[in-house]
């Protein structure tokens, strides 16, 4: 049954009765549902999960079939799954789209109107990606922690030759390069000689032997290289870790299944090359081919674990996005228009913490040097609106191949610099002569002099 409320002469009809609202807390929940379902319209529950089974069992016997909740920090995914676990279904909505009234904070508050708005319908869900894809993601999202935490090693290592004066960094275009770790694995093993540690070099090093020697002539306090042999102990155990993580993430990719035949995956994946620096510790870009059934990386500037960024946060289903741009506002990648009294008072992007956007924006500014199509409209963005607003527009671009590649099959195949620059005059040609018509005077070439 439908009721209706009126307010100011408006009526706003109740489209969920059986509408819930949780405010999520890191200790205590305070749900609420409709004053008619129960006794006690709001009750408060622990975080321990048999508090959680104790708020799925109320929520069913008030006749509750449908939940909403803040995406609060990370305490609301215990309760979203096991409310999902019951047969619940959970909405999770952006805080910033149920802001109460300046005033009336409170956690009670807060719950009765996440739930008042609930029943009238004026909630959407924030998307969530399927439960394999989650797995994938977690997995994803803990390997990139530990690439980050190996990176601060390499600071303390490096800060630790500071301090003694071994100017290595100056040598060495990378410290953790085959060079590099050789001469530092020597030097905490007790080698000190500068002859023998610049003996150590490899062909393709620039700097002589006699600079390196230099480089290598230090102050070797105890202290300093007892810093250094800690973050070198640590640096190796983190590596350990980060193949046994992408161990568990190949283990998870081969549970998916495969949109690709044996024809397909010898026919059109590259070659593939020797494993780069923090490259997982198998071929990733053939299993991404497999379960998805496209090569991501044939569009430009996306390598292979851009690639994994998206399928880990989106999946490869990208059908509940109906069309190229809800997935590219969904990516905080399109103008936000706000108009007010018939003005745009604002066009800018919003900020997000999107891992997909970041992602394909470090893929585009990756751009600015490529001699193919888009980074032909990369440098011809940049140099009419600057960097900034060139990055998002090509990340944009970008995000729609993504799109259309996942959902329709589409293979993307490169028109280089030239075919792009030539499609574009050819476009600026119509343009104007569209523009010439519409003020009633016709364009005449320089070259020939003709009239056009």
């Amino acid at each position: 049954m439908v009721s209706r409320v009126k307010t100011s002469g408006k009526c706003i009809e109740t489209v969920n009765a059986d509408a819930a609202g949780i405010d999520i807390g890191s200790e205590r929940h305070y749900v609420a549902v409709d004053p008619s379902r129960s006794d006690i319209a709001v009750r408060n529950f622990g975080c321990y999960t048999p508090d959680l089974e104790e708020m799925a069992h109320w929520l069913i016997d008030c006749g509750v079939g449908s939940v909403a909740m803040e995406s609060t920090g990370v305490y609301w995914i215990p309760v979203y799954q096991m409310l999902e676990q019951h047969g619940l279904d959970v909405k999770l909505v952006d805080a910033r789209h149920v802001k109460n009234v300046p005033g009336r904070k409170t956690d009670v508050v807060d719950c009765r109107w996440l739930q008042q708005l609930h029943s009238y319908g004026l909630l959407s869900g924030c998307f969530i990606p399927e439960a394999r894809i989650g797995v994938l993601r977690e997995y994803w999202r803990h390997r990139a922690s530990l690439v980050e935490s190996v990176s601060r090693e390499i600071l303390h290592m490096q800060k630790s030759l500071e301090q003694m004066n071994v100017q290595l960094h100056k040598v060495l275009s990378d410290i953790t390069g085959v060079t590099g770790m050789k001469m530092i694995r020597a030097i905490v093993a007790g080698e000190r000689r500068p002859l023998v540690l610049a003996g150590m070099r490899e062909r393709g090093v620039k700097k002589s032997e006699a600079e390196i020697m230099k480089a290598l002539s230090g102050n070797y306090r105890q202290e300093h290289l007892f810093t250094l042999k800690q973050a070198l102990e640590l640096y190796d155990l983190l590596h350990e870790k980060i193949r046994e993580c992408d161990e568990k993430i190949e283990e998870c990719l081969s549970g998916f299944e495969s949109k690709a035949g044996p024809g397909q995956m010898s026919g059109k994946l590259p070659k593939c090359k020797s494993r780069r620096k923090n490259q997982p510790h198998f071929d990733l870009g053939k299993q991404l081919y497999r379960i998805t059934g496209v090569d991501l990386t044939a569009i430009d500037g996306i390598d292979s674990l851009t690639a994994q960024t998206i399928v880990s946060e989106v999946g490869f289903d990208l059908s509940m996005f109906p069309s190229e741009k809800h997935f590219s506002s969904w990516l905080a990648l399109s103008p936000e228009n706000r108009i007010t009294g018939g003005k745009v008072r604002m066009r800018r992007t919003r900020k997000s913490g999107n891992r997909v956007a970041t992602a394909l924006r470090l893929a585009a500014q990756s751009l600015h040097s490529s001699k193919s199509a888009l980074g032909a409209f990369f440098r011809r963005v940049r140099a009419r609106k600057g960097a900034p607003k060139a990055v998002t527009a090509t990340a944009r671009k970008l995000a729609c191949l993504v799109y259309r590649m996942l959902r329709y099959g589409m293979e993307y195949t490169d028109l280089g610099q030239q075919q792009y620059q030539q499609r574009y005059q050819e476009h600026q040609h119509l343009l104007l002569q569209k523009r010439a018509a519409a003020l009633g005077y016709q364009l005449t070439p320089l070259q020939t002099g003709g009239v056009s």
